[in-house]
């Protein structure tokens, strides 16, 4: 039999190979981007570059939230009626398209009432099925909460706070694999959507909307040519802050694109 010492000498020795191959691979994406002269310099070509799109296979679930507790991975949310993660709603619809997913929503006791729609935010649901048979669940739960929470059954991971946030983390159940460059704008423009044109004053919000119709004159959307979180972010913003009516050409057209995509359709209904 082999030394076990020498096995795991063995084994410390792939991690460590393993390791330095990423290391190269992130170094070798950096040396790529740092060629360039000016720090301003267009990044259209460098997005559409980015082959990644909702069409393609999707992440593996038990590599991002683990394979310990069964079959069913279990993403918890808690958030305010009194504001409503659109985001979360739209990206549950597309997760449906993808997995099979378990869906519930329920109130908790620290909310007096919520309204019939909230509580049928998510369709009428099928006869359910055995939960081994699923392979994701989505228990939305109404909550005063300051701000929505995700929590799922990975135990020793913190809960992620923030609609941002969550929205980052469901939307990489895709599997998409994004550039240096194309995830920076990414998390730019759900930041930009968050804390600017959610949060922001009234000149903030102007700036932001002409930023937006700048970009969406040159890529269908806000990032390339392919829907992105940042999109479905930003979408559902306008949407809470009423500020869709006054957007300009571009950003309504934008909206439009959106607005024709089925997982948007939910939203849509919550609207009228």
């Amino acid at each position: 039999e082999a030394d076990p010492s020498l096995q795991a000498l063995e084994s410390r020795q792939e991690e460590i190979l393993k390791r330095l191959y990423e290391l190269k691979s992130a170094v070798d994406g950096l040396s790529k981007m740092i060629q360039t002269p000016d720090a301003d310099f267009d990044v259209t070509n460098v997005i559409q570059t980015d082959d990644c799109s909702l069409t393609t296979n999707g992440a593996d679930l038990d590599l991002m939230l683990g394979k310990d507790y069964g079959a069913l991975k279990d993403i918890v949310i808690n958030a305010n009626p009194s504001l409503p993660p659109l985001s979360l709603l739209v990206l549950h619809s597309l997760l449906c398209e993808r997995y099979k997913v378990l869906s519930a929503v329920h109130t908790h006791s620290s909310v007096r009432s919520v309204p019939e729609n909230l509580l049928k935010c998510f369709g009428e649901q099928a006869k359910k099925q055995p939960r081994h048979e699923y392979q994701l669940g989505f228990t939305l739960i109404w909550k005063d909460v300051p701000k929505p929470q995700m929590k799922f059954s990975i135990q020793t991971m913190c809960p992620i706070e923030g609609e941002g946030n969550i929205a980052r983390f469901l939307f990489s159940l895709f599997g998409q694999k994004y550039n240096a460059v194309t995830s920076t704008l990414i998390d730019s423009w759900v930041d930009t959507a968050i804390f600017q044109l959610k949060g922001g004053s009234s000149k903030e919000k102007g700036a932001v909307l002409r930023s937006m119709n700048a970009a969406l004159g040159k890529t269908s959307w806000l990032v390339g040519n392919e829907l992105t979180v940042a999109d479905i972010v930003a979408w559902c913003v306008l949407q809470q802050t009423g500020s869709a009516n006054a957007a300009p050409a571009n950003v309504q057209k934008w909206m439009k694109s959106c607005e024709n995509l089925a997982p948007f359709s939910s939203v849509m209904r919550l609207l009228k």
